[in-house]
């Protein structure tokens, strides 16, 4: 009678006897403000303070300033000879108000890749700052020599990776046109909600070229402490980027199924 339950569901529905019990598994496992209760037409006291708190947080996210040797340490950027670049847009505020000089790069860049990346990688990790520097500055340093070190050890060929200052996703094409890797991993922050404003996404592209656009692509999303963690978002990343590499294509073609969405599959079929 169960079978079509996924295995989170078998494992608790016999213990949601009670209101309270539903209202503490779902907010135990998701930061959305569910079942927060109210006060007449509103939100509690408590609930509307930590709205205005997080709003906050997401406008200070969009608006900080992403340095990569202040917001970076030290050992990461010596053992990975990270370096920065930037687009075209000259000032946060230009960034936000032009998002197409976020995805071309700035007159030197161009010149600076090709002097210290390799050409031709199969693998080609970017960073960039995107809508929230707050959550490159906060995942980054323990996604990135994760990502390189289990790409490695499966055998890519991964190319310099480096950071881009006022970066838009549409950046990767510039990426593909001038370091030519097969598939392209951008880590950039997402814009941030009320939920968290330290999220990042992993965006990926079989050989990005000029005029590509997100149907072009692949993402990992929600990468932050209450979403996909570390590792599994290295698992994520790569187990797409295998497939990308494969099937010689990314978009909607390449799916990614999770092990949860797998044995329900089996369940359903059996």
């Amino acid at each position: 009678m169960n079978s079509h339950l996924t295995p989170f569901h078998r494992a608790h529905s016999s213990s949601l006897s009670r209101p309270e019990d539903l209202q503490a598994l779902v907010q135990s496992v998701s930061p959305a403000r569910l079942l927060t209760g109210r006060v007449g037409p509103g939100y509690r006291t408590r609930v509307q303070l930590e709205l205005r708190r997080d709003h906050a947080a997401a406008q200070d996210a969009v608006l900080s300033e992403f340095q990569m040797e202040q917001d970076f340490p030290s050992d990461l950027i010596a053992r990975l000879s990270l370096f920065e670049v930037q687009t075209q847009a000259r000032s946060k505020s230009e960034y936000l108000l032009r998002p197409d000089l976020g995805r071309r790069l700035g007159p030197d860049a161009e010149q600076i890749l090709k002097t210290r990346c390799r050409m031709g990688p199969e693998l080609q990790i970017v960073i960039g700052d995107g809508l929230s520097a707050a959550a490159t500055r906060t995942q980054v340093p323990a996604l990135l020599p994760e990502l390189f070190k289990s790409a490695t050890t499966q055998g890519w060929l991964v190319g310099q990776p480096f950071c881009i200052r006022y970066c838009r996703v549409g950046v990767l094409n510039e990426v593909g046109r001038i370091l030519g890797p097969k598939v392209a991993v951008l880590l950039v922050g997402e814009r941030p909600g009320l939920a968290t404003a330290e999220s990042l996404s992993a965006y990926l592209a079989f050989e990005p070229r000029p005029g590509q656009t997100d149907a072009h692509r692949n993402l990992v999303s929600n990468i932050h402490s209450r979403g996909v963690s570390i590792t599994e978002s290295v698992n994520r990343i790569l187990s797409l980027a295998s497939q990308i590499r494969a099937y010689q294509i990314s978009g909607p073609t390449i799916k990614e199924v999770s092990p949860v969405c797998r044995e329900t599959h089996a369940l359903d079929v059996t």
